[in-house]
């Protein structure tokens, strides 16, 4: 299942026009990575809670920010599964 919520993931990047063309899973999403705003945060989310039901707290950007694609992407399937 994190495969398909990695491959989401980038899917949602490149619809914002992230350079997706070298993402990995151990690709930052914020400093040295993919240099992902607070916005661009917020908008993952969102799009992550309409695919998948699962909802992030505007508290928690700070800490996605700093995550990997890899370790988001394992993270939703993780929530995923306490539904």
């Amino acid at each position: 299942m994190s495969v398909d919520v990695f491959a989401f993931l980038v899917d949602a990047l490149k619809s914002m026009n992230y350079d997706t063309s070298s993402v990995t899973r151990e690709t930052a999403l914020g400093a040295n990575g993919l240099e992902l705003e607070s916005l661009a945060v917020a908008e993952v989310s969102i799009q992550v809670e309409d695919a998948y039901g699962v909802r992030f707290d505007e508290d928690e950007a700070e800490r996605l920010a700093m995550m990997t694609v890899g370790d988001l992407a394992d993270e939703i399937t993780a929530r995923m599964g306490q539904k």
